[in-house]
């Protein structure tokens, strides 16, 4: 099974099981990971804001247009900044990095 891993705020390291066809919001919520998802991954708000390691930012497909809009609303938005409930793992994202945003 493909993993993924999350540097949590604290900068910790949190390597999990990342079943294919699940979000990176989804995956989250499973293993217990500080990720909001306050619209339940209905791209209607920020709050699931992740920062792609820049290693791994070009394999994703591009943002769309309403994904965008709602990064717009995200704190501490930065280059691979994305929303968790747009990145769908495949086998190609097995070892995928995000690292969650700092609160304001």
């Amino acid at each position: 099974m493909p993993s993924m891993t999350f540097i949590e705020r604290n900068g910790n390291a949190r390597q999990v099981e990342a079943p294919v066809g699940l979000s990176v919001l989804e995956i989250a919520h499973r293993h217990g990971v500080d990720l909001e998802g306050a619209c339940e991954g209905s791209l209607a708000c920020a709050t699931c804001h992740v920062v792609v390691d820049p290693a791994w930012a070009p394999k994703l497909a591009a943002p769309t247009e309403d994904e965008e809009d709602m990064l717009d609303l995200a704190f501490g938005l930065e280059k691979t900044s994305r929303l968790g409930c747009q990145l769908v793992i495949t086998a190609a994202l097995d070892g995928l990095v995000v690292r969650l945003p700092k609160t304001g």
